[in-house]
């Protein structure tokens, strides 16, 4: 996983793509995940994806080393922010009424580090409580400083629930305040399709 970063730069098609690492539990989390990766990927055509999956080395390759792989197939609703200062899914499609994945991803300030760690339990567990939650993960580039989480949902209306939520709201109010993140993203995605190989 060490050398794949720089070999994902030159696949067809690809527009942005990212290698990350996992973590254990609900949401952001201290402790890794090392049995599992997250590899996320934006595809300029339909074409591009399918030969990727079905024919490149690079992928038989990930694949062969793989106990198991956990594919989600996402259509971009819209996203808000920046990843290290490009919004990567500018395409904005209509939410179909049907399962939503959730992408949110912070680069926290250092001088706000112990003041985010220190919220982190009480927000993963509100999501581990959330009602309509299919799936979610947590991922990220740097442990500690980058963090993101991988959700998804029964509709959209669940996961406003959860985002309206009394919890989820004095934590979002204190990161406004306070200054915690240098850059953040927040995206959405109609989910299309998953697939287990």
């Amino acid at each position: 996983m060490q050398l794949l970063p720089p070999l994902l730069k030159g696949i067809p098609g690809c527009e942005f793509s990212k290698l990350l690492g996992t973590g254990s539990g609900f949401g952001f989390s201290l402790w890794p995940d090392f049995s599992t990766y997250a590899l996320l990927m934006n595809w300029k055509d339909e074409k591009s994806l399918n030969y990727f999956f079905e024919e490149s080395s690079l992928y038989k390759e990930l694949k062969s080393k793989s106990n198991g792989i956990q594919t989600h197939y996402l259509e971009s609703i819209g996203a808000h922010g920046s990843w290290y200062g490009e919004n990567p899914f500018p395409s904005k499609n209509n939410y179909r009424n049907d399962k939503i994945a959730v992408i949110t991803r912070a680069r926290i300030n250092l001088n706000k580090l112990p003041r985010f760690w220190k919220f982190v339990p009480k927000a993963s567990q509100a999501i581990e409580q959330a009602k309509g939650l299919i799936y979610t993960k947590g991922i990220g580039e740097w442990p500690l400083i980058e963090q993101a989480t991988f959700s998804i949902w029964e509709n959209e209306d669940a996961m406003k629930a959860y985002a309206y939520a009394d919890i989820h709201k004095e934590i979002i109010k204190k990161v406004k305040n306070e200054n915690w993140y240098k850059e953040e993203l927040f995206s959405r995605f109609n989910v299309l399709k998953t697939l287990q190989h």
